[in-house]
């Protein structure tokens, strides 16, 4: 009987082990943000990655993270360290004046270049947070975003 209790605790512990160390290996993702279609060279393509609808897609102060990086290319790849596995939306602007913000017209039209997560159509206004999401696990998750201008 202490045998099999031994075996029993020997068979508990190294499966607590293994389950542990599984965890622990993807406490932390990386995101890989790849942009398309950018139309000309000029300014920056700026990044805001949100873990929650509030703010998304224009109050960068409730982005989880956030960055710029300049346009040398028609494409162009960002990389984002350290996030907690979850759910994620990623807007993205061309931001050919190098202001920091998405420069509109009269009506509200985008004069530069947005993007979303998951590319969801846009027609009316900027997508929801859900039609943007994504899911960010594992060690490393790419994303490919294409963007639109209007003007």
């Amino acid at each position: 009987m202490q045998r099999l209790q031994v075996a029993i605790l020997a068979i508990t512990a190294l499966g607590n082990l293994a389950f542990s160390s599984g965890t622990q290996a993807y406490n932390n993702s990386n995101l890989s943000i790849n942009i398309n279609g950018i139309k000309n060279l000029r300014g920056q393509v700026c990044f805001s990655i949100f873990s929650s609808s509030k703010g998304f897609p224009t109050d960068k102060r409730n982005a989880t993270k956030s960055g710029c990086v300049k346009a040398v290319n028609k494409t162009v790849k960002a990389k984002f360290d350290q996030l907690k596995p979850g759910s994620y939306a990623v807007a993205v602007i061309h931001d050919t004046n190098g202001d920091g913000t998405l420069n509109s017209n009269i009506l509200g039209i985008p004069k530069e270049g947005i993007g979303f997560s998951r590319n969801p159509r846009i027609i009316t206004g900027p997508p929801k947070f859900g039609d943007s999401a994504i899911i960010v696990v594992g060690p490393n998750t790419d994303i490919y975003i294409q963007l639109q201008y209007f003007l």
